[in-house]
């Protein structure tokens, strides 16, 4: 029996005869270029799925100079606030007709240099970089295609971020709000803008009304400190604040394990609000991070970078806000 022969791919004058438009107008689709309607776009689109149409990403890159892809490089991927960050990244890459390659710098700058270098090797048509501190790792490579700073912001780079300092002001609200006087401070890496940020703006208001019993730094991480843990089991306050939601979902486990209730007898908040924050036992009051809007509009900055926008350098700034479960506990007069 002969064998049956290989099927043709569908072509672009495919596309053309099933929805009866010219083939340029099926170009001018597929590459979103020139003038379309709407109507005819949702057209040419359908058909194109109908007929299983891929696009030859190999020869498009040659024609335009173009991969369709961008680099994502990110500090520590075992963070679920990464993991969080990446989704909206992607979704918003997808729609926009980008695949995404993702790079796990592993909290190291050799390791962060590395990557960018090889991303633009295998020709990335732009970046977003999440810093693993405050080191422009990336200078030498500066200009070779657009970067988008997310996170941590760096001069000299567009920028998206949220804003850590707002996010630290409204929790002092928050816990003032709820009669807390006296906090413990779990503070994260102050060797990063970000947390001294969330630090800076929970003291400016605070201290005007409360106080602070005492205060350590640990690593975004469930794993504390010898230091972090000594000060928690001085139970000296009413609240321990930290520095994010890992390092909140420690002290919840530290104090666990100690027979400590959590928040009957000591209130804990944490800031980020990552997926596992509704999920704790109790679940965890925190500052939320705007998660689809850093990702969504750090693609589409870099997106109108990649497309020829020389305009001034940009600094986006987010609102934050917080999220209230119930990890935190409100004081009666007589508990202050």
């Amino acid at each position: 029996m002969p064998s049956q022969p290989p099927s043709k791919r569908p072509t672009l004058k495919d596309i053309a005869t099933a929805v009866g438009v010219s083939i340029t107008t099926v170009s001018y689709v597929l590459n979103d270029t020139g003038t379309v309607t709407p109507e005819v776009r949702k057209r040419v689109r359908a058909a194109a799925a109908k007929l299983g149409y891929r696009t030859n990403q190999t020869a498009k890159a040659t024609r335009t100079g173009r991969t369709n892809t961008i680099g994502l490089i990110l500090p520590d991927l075992t963070n679920p606030f990464f993991a969080q960050l990446t989704q909206p990244i992607q979704a918003r890459a997808h729609q926009a007709g980008y695949g995404v390659l993702l790079f796990d710098s592993h909290g190291d700058v050799e390791w962060e240099r590395r990557g960018a270098a090889d991303l633009l090797a295998r020709g990335a048509d732009g970046i977003i970089w999440c810093p693993v501190g405050e080191t422009d790792t990336l200078a030498d490579l500066r200009g070779a295609a657009p970067v988008v700073v997310i996170d941590r912001p760096l001069p000299g780079y567009d920028s998206v971020a949220a804003d850590s300092f707002s996010g630290g002001a409204q929790m002092a609200d928050h816990l003032l709000a709820h009669g807390h006087q006296v906090v413990g401070l779990v503070s994260g890496p102050l060797s990063l803008a970000s947390a001294r940020a969330r630090r800076e703006g929970f003291c400016s208001r605070f201290l005007p009304r409360g106080r602070i019993a005492w205060e350590t730094e640990n690593p975004f991480s469930i794993e504390l400190s010898a230091t972090a843990a000594g000060a928690i089991d001085t139970q000296s306050c009413s609240v321990i604040v930290c520095g994010n939601d890992l390092i909140a979902f420690g002290v919840i486990r530290h104090l666990h394990e100690r027979g400590v209730h959590v928040s009957g007898d000591i209130s804990v908040v944490g800031f980020d609000d990552i997926m596992w924050s509704s999920f704790a036992t109790p679940g965890l009051t925190t500052v939320r991070q705007p998660f689809a809007a850093l990702g969504g509009e750090a693609l589409d900055l870099l997106m109108r970078r990649i497309n020829g926008d020389a305009g001034p350098r940009v600094g986006l700034s987010l609102a934050m806000s917080i999220t209230e479960r119930n990890s935190l506990r409100a004081l009666a007069s007589a508990d202050i």
